[in-house]
Order: structure tokens, then C-alpha cells, then sequence
């Protein structure tokens, strides 16, 4: 058999064989070692990018610190300029791998990783879903994530699908009609697992509910549920595992970083303390004790092309009071919920399916700073954004297109602009909110 996957990483110039030993060797650390191994990776990652980073030397102030607690915290707002400004020296946008954030905290922007930062990132990936028995060159995945509309972006996608050996369900309308069509899928098709945004896979159960019908029935060859992107609330949990029949594995990520908790065969939602170090900070930037809530930051221990160092992803969690350095356990996560959209049609579309429309005026030049929508009624929606330069009469004409293609047409819209945008208690900013 043909590895696509294996193969299409390769292609890409990730190098899996060396990422992969230097992953199992960390596996294998004793729990003193792992703690000299994060000690030395965390000096390491600092030194490298005070030393070759100018723009996180700036930013730091100085181009040495002792006390790893007083290096200063990173949020998502001190990316948002142009990727070339951020990059380490002897990278460019060409050797690099790049992506977007997803914006789902409001607060969008392009990032890079190293090539072998990425490759040891998939090792990661590879190793945890690898405890439910799942093989990304032979497991088939049930998709249910979005997709780009345009023709380029599109095909780019369905080639990734075909080589990661997954079928995509496109999530901009669950109403009762489509979602008939996907368990249609479900009895055609021998799916090994499900992955996608938790609300989209929570509509789908919920659709079998109405039904009766649970999937296994159906599709006896599913072994595994994961859901990701979006809060997971306990009765969901028990609703998906009723009416799929197998096992809801619970998972916390970040494009721009990795996965960052995967719950384990025990339950637990377990800590990536490989590629990752994840510290639980007080408003003061201060680590809190284990079972104390706190601002979740995050320092990437590989990438060498862009700096994510003591880096605010924008959620408040709490380690559980058993971690340890070794075994760090994510106990809550708080925030990360996302509305569904109810239009005029009886369309439902998930809140996330506002990124895709968004990424309209997502620009690499960091001009929108922030952007949150509201729905205030059935066919009414507000944006407001935040930007340096407000946006033209083509950029918004741009957006309605968008609006029209992922979601329907006659949807009302009102931009504007705004000096600062209102968050919560917090401080999260929630970029879809339905008011109805």
C-alpha cells in the first residue's frame, strides 16, 4: 500500500524520520530527565530568539534574561504585522511553513513554523491519536471541518483530504436536509473515526437523536469520536456517545502551535509536555498553584522561524491539582464556545463558519486588529472591527460576497469601526455571538 500521508509530508520537506526518533526519545525520559529537558529547551528556545530574532529582541528589551518568570508575556495582538517583520534570521516566507490563525478569539494573524518545528508537531499529533488505534495513511476520517469555496482553495483542499485519507463534510449548512445526506455517507462508507468542530458533530448527534438511530448501526467500522475547536460540555459528551456509539475523545490545539491537551485512554486530559511547555499565569504574569485557575500561555520548545514564547492564547484553564512536570493534566478548560447561526431559510450554520467569511478581511498587512459579529435578529448581523485604516468600499463589498457564498443571500450586514471592542470579564473576546 501506497503511505500517502507519510509521502505527502516528505513531498512538503518535513523531516518525520528525525522528528519522530528525537518524540520517542522524550517519550522515554525518566521524570527527571523530562524536567532537565524542559528546563534546557525552555533557555534554549529564549536564547535562540533573543540572539536571532530582532523583532523578539525589541520586544523583550534587552538580549539576555535570567529568571525564566520575568520574560514577558506574548499575546496575539504583537503579531499583527507583516509575517517578514517576525520571522528569525536566515528564514524567509519561502522556507518556511505558514498559515492563519483561525481568528475564533477575534484576533487574527499569519504565523510561520520552521520545517522541522512542523515535523515534530505531526510526530505529536501521530503518537496521540495513535492511542485509539487511529493511522493517518490507512484510517479513514469522517471531516467535518470547513472548506474554502473558491476554486483554487477548494481543490487545494479535497488533494489534502484525498492524501490524509479523509471525506469532508462542509459545515456551513447542517439543516435537517443536508445532514441526511451525511448519514447517507455513514452507511456507504467504512469510517474508522470522526474528527471536527465539537458543535457541528454536537448538531449531527442531535439529528440522530431525533432519528433514533445510532451510527455504529450503521457504520460498524467507527472506533473513535475526536472534537476539537470549541468547548465540549459534558451532556454533549453523553449525547455524542450515545447516538455514535463509540468513545468522545476531548481535544484543545492551536494551529499555530500544536495539540495542546489530547484526553488519554484514562480520561485524563493530558498535557503536551513534549513539543510544548504550558504554564497556568495570575493577572501579574505569575505562575499559580495546580487546581488554580489562570490564564493559559504557552511556549512552543521547536520553533526556531517564529517566536511563540510565554505566548497568551487567549484562554483561562486550570491544571489539575495531581500534575506534574512530567504529567501536567488540563482539569477545565473556560471559554472556546461558539453559537450556531439560525437563518432566515432554516439553515443552521456554526459560529466557526464565520471564520471563513472573516478571512475575507484577514490581511497579512495586521490592519484588522479585532472583529466580533452579532446576530441581532434572524437576517441581522452586526460587525465590529478594529483596524488602523478603516476598510474600503471594496473590502466590505468583498466580505458581502463572501457572505453570500458561504452562508445565503439577503443576510443584512452593518460594519463598524471602533476604537476598542467590549470583552468580557475575562478579557476573552468572543468573535460570534447570537443575540436571538
Amino acid at each position: 500500500m501506497i503511505r500517502f500521508f507519510d509521502w505527502s509530508l516528505k513531498l512538503n520537506g518535513f523531516r518525520m524520520k528525525e522528528a519522530q526518533t528525537e518524540f520517542n526519545t522524550i517519550l522515554k525520559l525518566s521524570p527527571e530527565e523530562r524536567l532537565n529537558f524542559i528546563n534546557t529547551k525552555k533557555k534554549e528556545i529564549l536564547n535562540y530568539h533573543l540572539q536571532n530574532n530582532p523583532y523578539y529582541r525589541n520586544f523583550v528589551g534587552k538580549s539576555e534574561i535570567e529568571n525564566w518568570n520575568d520574560v514577558p508575556v506574548m499575546t496575539k495582538k504583537d503579531f499583527q504585522k507583516p509575517l517578514a517583520e517576525r520571522l528569525s534570521e536566515s528564514y524567509t516566507e519561502r522556507t518556511v511553513f505558514k498559515n492563519k490563525t483561525s481568528g475564533s478569539s477575534g484576533d487574527p494573524f499569519v504565523f510561520a513554523k520552521d520545517k522541522y518545528a512542523h515535523a515534530i508537531t505531526w510526530a505529536s499529533i501521530i503518537y496521540r491519536f495513535g492511542w485509539y488505534g487511529i493511522d493517518f495513511n490507512i484510517s479513514y476520517q469522517a471531516r467535518f471541518y470547513g472548506i474554502p469555496l473558491d476554486f483554487i482553495g477548494y481543490t487545494k483542499e479535497r488533494i489534502k483530504d484525498f492524501l490524509g485519507q479523509r471525506y469532508r463534510f462542509t459545515i456551513f449548512d447542517l439543516s435537517d436536509k443536508v445532514l441526511e445526506n451525511v448519514l447517507k455517507k455513514f452507511q456507504q462508507k467504512n469510517f474508522d473515526y470522526i474528527n471536527g468542530y465539537t458543535s457541528s458533530i454536537v448538531l449531527f448527534a442531535k439529528f440522530l437523536q431525533k432519528k433514533n438511530i445510532v451510527l455504529t448501526d450503521v457504520c460498524p467500522t467507527l472506533k473513535v469520536c475526536m472534537v476539537t475547536s470549541e468547548m465540549l460540555f459534558e451532556e454533549d459528551k453523553i449525547l455524542m456517545e450515545k447516538q455514535f456509539g463509540i468513545p468522545i475523545v476531548n481535544e484543545y490545539g492551536a494551529s499555530e502551535l500544536d495539540l495542546i491537551a489530547f484526553q488519554n485512554l484514562d480520561g485524563e486530559w493530558l498535557v503536551n509536555a513534549e513539543t510544548l511547555f504550558v504554564e497556568i499565569l495570575d493577572e501579574n504574569n505569575q505562575p499559580v498553584p495546580y487546581g488554580t485557575e489562570g490564564k493559559v500561555v504557552i511556549t512552543s520548545l521547536y520553533n526556531k522561524a517564529h517566536p511563540f514564547i510565554r505566548y497568551d492564547i487567549g484562554d483561562i484553564g486550570i491544571l489539575d491539582e495531581k500534575s506534574t512536570i512530567h504529567k501536567p493534566i488540563l482539569k477545565k478548560l473556560i471559554g472556546r464556545t461558539n453559537d450556531v447561526a439560525i437563518l432566515p431559510s432554516g439553515k443552521k450554520s456554526p459560529g466557526l463558519t464565520f471564520y471563513y467569511v472573516t478571512k475575507s478581511i484577514i490581511e497579512d498587512d495586521g490592519n484588522v486588529k479585532e472583529f466580533v459579529i452579532k446576530q441581532t435578529k434572524m437576517n441581522a448581523f452586526e460587525i465590529d472591527y478594529v483596524t488602523e485604516i478603516e476598510l474600503t468600499a471594496i473590502q466590505i463589498e468583498k466580505i458581502k460576497q463572501a457572505i453570500d457564498l458561504y452562508l445565503e443571500p439577503n443576510l443584512h450586514f452593518t460594519f463598524t469601526r471602533k476604537e476598542s471592542l467590549q470583552r468580557t470579564a475575562r478579557g476573552k473576546l468572543k468573535q460570534f455571538q447570537s443575540l436571538l
